[in-house]
């Protein structure tokens, strides 16, 4: 995509967050990989499985443009996993034949990379910047199968749907972030008005992402970073396939009072402003912003 940001592009707000999640881009059977960042094949997936799709239907219709905010960039954990070890020769695990693993090859081992301690918040738009269907925000609210980050071993931890917003990038600049503020220690002795970096990542370009004065990394945000193999081309168990797309990067210096800290104190920020009452102290939000 080549398009830049224009005011009040419509869309959807998630926020992504639990004790482990895995965005993998290149897992093959014993040697499953992730991403430092939720993947646009797995949002995908994620909005298909709230709205009950089989893998097999197209997926025309559910072309995203994803846009995540790093709020905590977590830490990757590193299971070494087994399988069928131990176990008695009529209980190993089942060939593709329908045959029992002999002894000596009953144990299938396999590693599996996931992020701990992770929060995003991620802005679903549609590439021509029409509102997202109704249908969507419903499935996302009270989905038909359950949502996970990922991998179906990493349920989301707290709401996963923030609302639907009239102008999805002012918001996903605004809303609280799910990260403690720094020791005042650390803003500097010259710091008038004290900020914490934020990373965003998205499939479009970032130059004109809406900003308070002084943001971080303007120099290449119109640039592309580097590409991702996650556009989702086809679902279906035996047939997956994947197109790579362009990775663009900004980092914003986002006020310090923006950090909501962990847990309930996000979740309270989250409540305070999606309130209709809410007075953002950067601004008026726009009208309409969360529902």
């Amino acid at each position: 995509m080549t398009t830049s940001y224009r005011t009040h592009v419509p869309g959807l707000l998630l926020r992504l967050a639990g004790p482990l999640q895995s965005w993998g881009e290149h897992s093959h059977f014993n040697d499953r990989d992730t991403l430092a960042f939720p993947t646009r094949s797995a949002l995908t997936g994620l909005l298909a499985a709230a709205l009950g799709r089989p893998r097999h239907r197209g997926l025309d219709d559910l072309a995203l443009s994803v846009t995540v905010r790093v709020d905590r960039p977590g830490s990757r954990l590193r299971d070494f996993h087994t399988v069928g070890g131990g176990l008695s020769a009529d209980r190993t695990v089942v060939t593709a034949e329908g045959k029992r693993r002999s002894s000596d090859t009953s144990t299938l081992t396999s590693t599996r990379w996931y992020l701990e301690d992770a929060a995003f918040t991620v802005a679903l738009t549609l590439p021509d910047e029409s509102e997202p269907p109704a249908a969507w925000a419903d499935a996302l609210q009270s989905p038909r199968w359950p949502l996970y980050l990922g991998r179906r071993a990493c349920p989301p931890a707290g709401p996963l749907f923030l609302g639907r917003s009239a102008d999805a990038f002012h918001d996903l600049v605004h809303l609280p972030l799910a990260l403690p503020a720094p020791r005042t220690s650390d803003y500097g002795a010259n710091s008038d008005e004290p900020t914490v970096p934020v990373l965003f990542l998205s499939d479009r370009p970032l130059s004109e992402l809406p900003a308070p004065a002084g943001p971080l990394g303007n120099d290449d945000a119109g640039q592309e970073h580097s590409t991702v193999l996650d556009d989702p081309v086809d679902f279906a168990s035996r047939h997956r396939r994947y197109r790579a797309r362009p990775l663009y990067r900004r980092t914003l210096a986002l006020p310090v009072s923006r950090c909501a800290g962990y847990g309930t104190g996000q979740l309270t920020g989250l409540a305070a402003y999606t309130s209709p009452t809410y007075a953002p102290s950067v601004g008026p939000a726009p009208e309409g912003s969360v529902q």
